[in-house]
Protein backbone atom coordinates (compact mmCIF):
# COMPACT_ATOMS: atom_id res chain seq x y z
CA UNK A 1 0.00 0.00 0.00
CA UNK A 2 1.31 3.41 -0.96
CA UNK A 3 1.70 5.96 1.82
CA UNK A 4 -0.52 9.01 1.35
CA UNK A 5 -0.26 12.61 2.51
CA UNK A 6 -2.72 15.49 2.56
CA UNK A 7 -1.59 18.62 0.76
CA UNK A 8 -3.10 22.07 0.23
CA UNK A 9 -2.01 24.59 -2.38
CA UNK A 10 0.08 27.52 -1.16
CA UNK A 11 -1.69 30.88 -1.19
CA UNK A 12 -2.11 32.13 -4.75
CA UNK A 13 -0.99 28.86 -6.37
CA UNK A 14 -2.89 26.59 -8.77
CA UNK A 15 -1.40 23.12 -8.66
CA UNK A 16 -2.31 20.34 -11.12
CA UNK A 17 -3.07 16.92 -9.68
CA UNK A 18 -1.87 14.36 -12.23
CA UNK A 19 -3.73 11.49 -10.53
CA UNK A 20 -7.13 13.23 -10.50
CA UNK A 21 -6.64 15.18 -13.75
CA UNK A 22 -7.68 18.51 -12.27
CA UNK A 23 -6.36 21.28 -10.03
CA UNK A 24 -5.76 20.67 -6.34
CA UNK A 25 -8.74 22.09 -4.41
CA UNK A 26 -8.18 24.98 -1.99
CA UNK A 27 -9.11 22.77 0.99
CA UNK A 28 -6.55 20.15 -0.08
CA UNK A 29 -6.60 16.50 -1.04
CA UNK A 30 -5.20 13.16 0.05
CA UNK A 31 -2.51 12.26 -2.52
CA UNK A 32 0.24 9.63 -2.90
CA UNK A 33 3.49 10.42 -1.07
CA UNK A 34 5.70 10.44 -4.15
CA UNK A 35 8.35 12.49 -5.92
CA UNK A 36 5.79 14.70 -7.72
CA UNK A 37 4.18 15.96 -4.51
CA UNK A 38 7.44 16.20 -2.57
CA UNK A 39 8.84 18.35 -5.39
CA UNK A 40 5.74 20.58 -5.28
CA UNK A 41 6.34 20.92 -1.53
CA UNK A 42 10.05 21.72 -2.01
CA UNK A 43 9.15 24.37 -4.62
CA UNK A 44 6.63 25.98 -2.26
CA UNK A 45 3.60 25.11 -4.41
CA UNK A 46 1.91 23.02 -1.71
CA UNK A 47 2.03 22.60 2.04
CA UNK A 48 1.33 19.51 4.11
CA UNK A 49 -2.00 19.74 5.88
CA UNK A 50 -2.12 18.80 9.54
CA UNK A 51 -4.35 15.76 9.83
CA UNK A 52 -5.96 14.94 13.15
CA UNK A 53 -4.86 11.53 14.39
CA UNK A 54 -7.47 8.82 14.15
CA UNK A 55 -9.08 7.77 17.38
CA UNK A 56 -8.18 4.27 18.46
CA UNK A 57 -10.40 1.95 20.50
CA UNK A 58 -7.96 2.24 23.39
CA UNK A 59 -8.20 6.05 23.38
CA UNK A 60 -12.01 5.90 23.33
CA UNK A 61 -11.98 3.42 26.21
CA UNK A 62 -9.62 5.62 28.22
CA UNK A 63 -11.80 8.69 27.71
CA UNK A 64 -14.87 6.70 28.74
CA UNK A 65 -13.17 5.53 31.95
CA UNK A 66 -12.12 9.09 32.83
CA UNK A 67 -15.66 10.37 32.24
CA UNK A 68 -17.17 7.84 34.69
Amino acid sequence: MTKRITVVPAKGRSVPDPEAGDLLPVDGRDVPDNVWWRRRQADGDVKLKDVEPTTTKAAVAAKTEVAK
